[in-house]
């Protein structure tokens, strides 16, 4: 027997810059979310965190008011990386990803729990493909 096979190509549809931004920023907020939620399983942070401590930071209204303004910004890209216009999208994505790689980082310092630093490190590949995007954003002839 002699079967012929058909080489087919398989579509691959252009995505737009937006959606990607998008999707970028959501994958950054679950791994923020999930390494958060690890760090609790590292000895002694879930019982700090319940005796008011974190880090050496007290819990107290105005942390946790910054760390709901910190998490904050990286949620409302999602929405915002699809909704603005391009040139502000553009800027507000690369000033915003500079910032959170910074933030990012910062936070690693000292950490020596590899999922931490794993986690981290994805974070700002993350984060540094988000400015690649927006820095690279297709533009249009006048």
């Amino acid at each position: 027997m002699n079967a012929t096979a058909t080489a087919t190509t398989l579509l691959d549809t252009k995505i737009d810059v937006k959606i990607k931004l998008a999707a970028l920023w959501a994958t950054v907020m679950f791994l923020y979310l999930y390494v958060d939620v690890f760090m609790f399983f590292k000895p002694g942070v879930l019982t700090d965190a319940i005796a008011g401590k974190v880090w050496t930071f007290e819990v107290t209204q105005g942390y946790l008011l910054s760390v709901i303004v910190m998490m904050s910004i990286p949620s409302l890209m999602v929405f915002l990386s699809v909704a603005l216009k391009a040139s502000l999208n553009r800027w507000l994505n690369i000033i915003v990803g500079v910032l959170y790689i910074m933030v990012t980082l910062g936070m690693t310092v000292g950490e020596s729990y590899y999922f931490y630093m794993l986690g981290s490190i994805i974070e700002a590949v993350l984060l540094f493909l988000i400015i690649y995007y927006a820095w690279t954003w297709p533009k249009t002839a006048s």
